[in-house]
């Protein structure tokens, strides 16, 4: 697999998978990181890693369908085949999603499809977990298809919620196996596409 990330922020879920192919854990190369923000820590460690980086955002390309050219021209230029979401909070145009239909993956925080959909990332979906006095949570792996966090479900991992649980002890619990459970979905979804 030639794997391109797409990250807003700090991309964890990259950086666990670049950890993997470093240990040889994950048969895989990867050979982009984009980003829609210029700061993003996503691009600096995807620069130490030795990824070549990008950086597209709706300032540069305000009309959506030439932000979505743009990508998927950096993203065929660098041959990615499979596409990867890594708290990437922009969303991605139909020629994208059909050039990478079945090969496009995201990490969300959450058990789906409780707590998916617009307006539900990151911290939000902890709070509204805490919130409703739910007795897990977890991260799921799923491919992306047009609709918000509501393509296949390829893996999910439980996690407990805990009685005093805060924002952050949830956070940090369910960040602790969305790497893992990203690899393994990812590792999953290469061998389907090797030969028999």
């Amino acid at each position: 697999m030639r794997l391109a990330f797409l990250a807003s922020h700090g991309g964890s879920g990259m950086r666990a998978v670049l950890a993997a192919i470093g240990s040889g854990e994950l048969n895989a190369q990867a050979v982009l990181c984009v980003s829609n923000n210029s700061g993003a820590p996503a691009l600096a460690h995807a620069r130490e890693a030795g990824l070549d980086t990008l950086h597209l955002s709706s300032r540069r390309y305000p009309d959506p369908d030439q932000l979505g050219a743009a990508l998927l021209e950096a993203l065929q230029d660098a041959g990615a085949d499979t596409l990867v979401l890594s708290g990437y909070m922009k969303a991605l145009g139909p020629a994208v999603l059909a050039q990478f239909a079945g090969r496009l993956v995201n990490v969300h925080p959450s058990l789906l499809p409780s707590y998916g959909g617009r307006g539900m990332y990151g911290d939000l979906v902890h709070a509204a977990v805490l919130a409703a006095g739910e007795r897990e949570s977890g991260a799921t792996v799923h491919l992306v298809e047009e609709g918000i966090d509501e393509g296949p479900i390829l893996a999910q991992r439980r996690v407990p919620v805990l009685p005093g649980d805060t924002l952050e002890t949830l956070r940090a619990r369910v960040m602790a196996v969305e790497g893992p459970l990203l690899v393994g979905a990812l590792r999953d979804l290469g061998d389907l596409g090797e030969p028999a």
